[in-house]
């Protein structure tokens, strides 16, 4: 990993000194501020449980799942909030916002029965990444149930190089970077956890523009909501994260965003949700009756007309503690980039069903197991196909839509969604994943 910047961070989620928490990456798992907050387990626009058949009745009623205050979450909150949790029986689902993702992981490998949660809106990535045990004290297997979101995030860059237009070619960052070295000064990129999501976003594009992120930058964690006030104070230059936060860094004039993650790869993927292995595997029909609260969340999420209200319900200080005009704009395809550009495509904003962005497709596991290969989070004799079979749960995801009623045509026939290609032109075919590894120029494995 990048060496460690000298220079002060603003953290507000705890009174962990900023070197430990950017050295470690993560918290104590018993700060109160990773769980304390929780939204209730029926509102009052709870729907009746559903008329549910002994093998459809769950287990247990009760679960624990932690979300991280990002926009990909909504399908959770609205789960919660529209009652539909409960419309299948889990009736005693919280939903509790976690501060980090390091406190999410904590808290997962505590689990409920030790004060943690059961399951969370989480990175793709992590899940195999704790099955694995390279970040947790000792392997945690987990399964993932859905795909939350596909698009939807962003790379945002300091006020201070707006006159640089720096774009979706991140060769201009180099120029910087090269600028800054030779005048002994130490710059930073943030994302949000290690071999996460946001983490290789940053280094894609990083070295797509000819930027080595493990020498020429410090590449740093920094929690989600914890974003904006660093830079405010210059403590990075670029960062990448999910909204609301880049849409709030242009809001506050503090920033402007060099791109949109759709623009790296069309209907990425992103967010997933994901249980611990063994509470999935001692409470199927439970765990079943939670991917069909949340899928019906993400068919209501992805509807234009509803699009207003779940930014006005997210919005509340029980869950995001955020204006809703720095959620809606890019949720409903509008993007101020605040360098000028403005631009209207729903097509790249984050989708939540349309286009299978729910559907948890092992090919899409499968680049990001081969990326933490690239950047030395997994070992580069990992048996990917094997781990990705493992973690990767699409048979629940296909029980919990045909029992929802999703239509044939909408539940896909293959775990493949086929070849990608990445706006530098690089093709990541997951037939042939070393191939794809031995094509890149810049990396670490």
């Amino acid at each position: 990993m990048s060496k460690l910047s000298r220079r002060k961070f603003v953290f507000t989620a705890g009174a962990t000194a900023a070197t430990t928490f950017l050295i470690h990456g993560c918290t104590s798992s018993n700060d109160t501020e990773g769980n304390a907050e929780s939204g209730s387990t029926a509102e009052s626009t709870a729907q009746p449980v559903a008329n549910l058949s002994p093998e459809e009745t769950p287990e247990v009623t009760t679960a624990k799942l932690g979300f991280i205050a990002l926009t990909d979450a909504a399908p959770l909150v609205i789960a919660s909030e529209k009652g539909l949790f409960a419309k299948y029986g889990m009736t005693g689902v919280e939903v509790l916002k976690q501060a980090s993702w390091p406190v999410t992981r904590d808290n997962i490998e505590l689990g409920s029965a030790g004060d943690g949660i059961d399951g969370a809106h989480i990175l793709s990535p992590m899940p195999y990444l704790m099955t694995l045990g390279t970040i947790t004290k000792q392997p945690v297997p987990m399964y993932i149930l859905a795909r939350l979101n596909t698009n939807g995030q962003a790379i945002s860059v300091s006020e201070d190089y707006l006159e640089n237009k720096v774009g979706l070619d991140s060769s201009k960052m180099k120029q910087i970077f090269a600028k800054a070295k030779s005048e002994d000064k130490e710059l930073n990129a943030a994302m949000t956890f290690p071999g996460g999501t946001h983490d290789l976003w940053m280094r894609y594009w990083l070295a797509a523009g000819g930027v080595d992120p493990e020498n020429d930058i410090s590449v740093i964690p920094v929690p989600p909501p914890q974003m904006v006030a660093n830079m405010k104070i210059g403590a990075m230059e670029t960062f990448c994260v999910g909204e609301p936060w880049n849409a709030q860094l242009v809001n506050q004039e503090q920033g402007y965003t060099a791109l949109v993650t759709g623009e790296i790869w069309k209907n990425h993927p992103e967010k997933a949700f994901a249980l611990r292995a063994d509470w999935v595997d001692k409470n199927p029909k439970a765990a079943k009756a939670l991917t069909k609260a949340v899928l019906e969340a993400q068919q209501w999420c992805d509807k234009p007309e509803n699009k207003q209200e779940m930014c006005e319900i997210v919005s509340q200080d029980k869950w995001f503690k955020v204006p809703v005009e720095d959620i809606i704009g890019r949720l409903q395809g509008t993007i101020d980039y605040g360098d000028g550009r403005t631009v209207d495509n729903p097509d790249i904003s984050m989708k939540f069903w349309k286009d299978n962005a729910s559907y948890p497709y092992k090919s899409h596991d499968l680049w990001f197991v081969t990326e933490d290969i690239r950047w030395g989070y997994i070992p580069a004799d990992t048996d990917t196909k094997a781990l990705v079979d493992k973690v990767n749960r699409s048979d629940i995801w296909k029980e919990a839509a045909k029992a929802i009623k999703v239509a044939d045509a909408e539940i896909p026939k293959s775990d493949s969604r086929g070849v990608e290609t990445f706006f530098d032109g690089v093709k990541f075919d997951p037939a042939n994943p070393q191939a794809y590894l031995d094509s890149l120029k810049i990396k670490k494995a």
